[in-house]
């Protein structure tokens, strides 16, 4: 596998000069581009760049709109309702969590719906912005259906992730991010683009018989629930990933369970759809509506101490705190650089000249 690295600045600059040819306005092209960078950042790379075509040839489809008009459609002094316009949802989930953190400041908590939105990226992204106010954040988003129940042969929901973060003392916030799925997607892909089988549990085929290769998903097969089977807990994934569609998108108005549109542009979407594009919720809870700010902060510090020192299995293997590992990838990728892999780089080149602007290599 060959890689390339890029500096962050090299690829902030490339990937807002493509969202402002799709005709996005400079701030949402940089809205856009930090969240697609902090991904890669971070070590997400499932959601980073790679994900920059995918947003294009959406919006080649006309199913994302470039110049959204954003707006609380419903409202109460803690919650709200967002219409995103069909824009994309790395525009639309922070001007959601603004949102949130504006109700948390006024009276202690805030929680926002959204409808008519495209994937948002990570959800960690969103939540580190209520963590930056010394508030509690959270995240969730439905997706795209690639995920069967279990007992089911068929893709009704979609990977749909959610996230919890928490700000700390003397240590990074602990952020719980994670797919309600036993794998993401975004896993799959780079699995294929390695030409890598993906581990048991992840995967069934469109006989609903486990499977390893990667490529399942386009034979008809789908993605099993967090938990795999049944007896390792299938049954909770299930529940928590449907959590994430009831409150994204039932409580929204934006299309749930197998209605939500595909992410991928050469899919159409349902020609019967239940609501408007793709829905999230954000919430965001002030601290010190609990106990004071300082005395949390010390005690989650010590949460992550104790936890950090647990009894270990084995000598080479400690207990990883959430959110750690990100946090010392973005340290090592902000000194030396983001590797893309080859493959990524083509993709990304294609649009560039497609589009006009100067390719990455």
């Amino acid at each position: 596998m060959t890689y390339h690295t890029f500096t962050e600045s090299k690829l902030r600059e490339f990937t807002k000069s493509i969202f402002k040819k799709m005709g996005c306005s400079a701030e949402h092209a940089e809205l856009a581009t930090d969240v697609l960078i902090k991904s890669d950042l971070r070590g997400i790379d499932s959601h980073g760049v790679a994900r920059l075509t995918g947003y294009v040839r959406l919006w080649e489809k006309g199913r994302i709109n470039a110049q959204p008009d954003i707006k609380i459609v419903h409202e109460t002094p803690t919650t709200a309702t967002i219409d995103g316009g069909a824009g994309l949802g790395l525009v639309v989930a922070p001007f959601a969590m603004k949102v949130a953190i504006e109700k948390a400041e006024k009276y202690g908590s805030g929680w926002v719906s959204v409808r008519n939105s495209n994937h948002f990226g990570i959800a960690a992204y969103h939540t580190m912005m209520a963590v930056e106010k010394d508030m509690i954040g959270f995240a969730m988003t439905n997706a795209s259906p690639l995920v069967a129940p279990t007992f089911a042969n068929e893709r009704l929901l979609g990977t749909n992730p959610m996230c919890y973060a928490f700000p700390a003392g003397k240590y990074p916030p602990v952020i719980v991010d994670m797919a309600t799925s036993a794998a993401a997607n975004g896993k799959l892909e780079i699995a294929q683009r390695m030409g890598k089988p993906v581990p048991d549990g992840w995967i069934q085929n469109s006989e609903g018989q486990p499977s390893t290769d990667p490529h399942e998903l386009k034979k008809g097969g789908s993605l099993l629930p967090l938990g795999s089977d049944r007896e390792h807990g299938s049954h909770k994934g299930f529940g928590l990933s449907a959590t994430v569609d009831i409150l994204s998108a039932v409580l929204s108005g934006a299309n749930y369970g197998p209605w939500v549109p595909p992410f991928v542009a050469f899919m159409e979407p349902s020609a019967n759809p239940v609501g408007l594009g793709i829905g999230h919720f954000l919430g965001a809870m002030r601290v010190d509506g609990f106990r004071p700010l300082d005395e949390f902060k010390s005690h989650l510090d010590n949460w992550v101490d104790r936890f950090s020192s647990a009894k270990q299995i084995s000598a080479d293997q400690k207990v990883i705190i959430p959110g750690q590992p990100e946090f010392l990838a973005e340290k090592e990728r902000s000194a030396f650089g983001i590797p893309l892999i080859d493959e990524v780089c083509k993709d990304l080149n294609e649009v560039a000249m497609k589009l006009g602007i100067e390719p990455l290599i």
